[in-house]
């Protein structure tokens, strides 16, 4: 599988600086009030619970006892816990926590790579209100796909992924020629990338459909699968093209055009 290391951003001129205050929120988030995934009472009460959106209800359940199959130890896992406010906020919240470092990490790495070719072309506000759309439309995309899966609406779901899914569907749209660094296996190749997010995607769906028919890895699909498409059609509302770039770089552009 090919995993995206860098792209050409050569014709970037805009700071990423909501791009970088993203990472660095997600980060402090997990680090400091998830204290590195050590605390789920916070994770519990925080992430967005199916059934408490379709139902507009906070919902607290008690905690259970597990058996490690491999070890047979047993640990508590605590219930859903209640949050402070409205349950509907959780659509927000949650797409600043991860359920561990791999969790963050490769998001992280994502929404460097990608994300600051769109706040170069939509510009600040532009970009944050289309990251935040994006992944409130991914997280509704899991409620809805959950009430098609028996006994999931319960279980609580966390991450940046649905918005970086958006980040990614953009770049599909306006950036179809761009090139990608990637590591395949031990090698780096460069590709193009409609082919590497177009494969990130598919094997997004062909998880996904594996989820109808019953098998689950606990990984959101359709909150990536939602995502995804909600950067491909809004992208284009958001896109401000070549204006966000700084005026005396537009106007070489320009005179190099004539």
């Amino acid at each position: 599988m090919l995993m995206p290391i860098s792209d050409d951003n050569s014709s970037n001129h805009l700071k990423p600086v909501v791009n970088i205050a993203l990472i660095v929120a997600n980060v402090l988030v997990f680090v400091v009030l998830q204290q590195g995934g050590a605390n789920l009472f916070f994770t519990y009460a925080w992430s967005t619970v199916p059934a408490e959106i379709l139902t507009g209800q906070d919902i607290v359940t008690q905690a259970q006892l597990f058996t490690d199959p491999n070890t047979g130890q047993q640990f508590e896992m605590p219930g859903l816990q209640a949050t402070p406010g409205s349950v509907y906020f959780t659509l927000f919240t949650s797409m600043f926590m991860h359920g561990g470092w791999g969790h963050l990490l490769g998001n992280m790495l994502y929404l460097y790579i990608f994300g600051d070719n769109l706040e170069n072309r939509m510009g600040h506000g532009r970009y944050l209100a289309f990251y935040l759309i994006c992944g409130v439309l991914a997280s509704l995309a899991h409620v809805f796909s959950s009430a098609l899966l028996p006994g999931t609406s319960l279980i609580p779901s966390l991450g940046a992924s649905g918005a970086i899914s958006g980040v990614l569907g953009g770049n599909i749209i306006l950036f179809p020629r761009r090139k990608v660094n990637a590591l395949l296996g031990w090698y780096v190749v460069q590709v193009n990338v409609l082919i590497a997010l177009g494969l990130w995607i598919a094997l997004q769906v062909v998880s996904g459909l594996g989820m109808l028919g019953g098998s689950s890895d606990g990984v959101a699909y359709a909150a990536h699968i939602g995502g995804f498409i909600a950067g491909m059609l809004l992208v284009k509302f958001f896109d401000k093209g070549e204006s966000a770039a700084p005026p005396n770089i537009r106007q070489y552009q320009q005179r190099v055009r004539r």
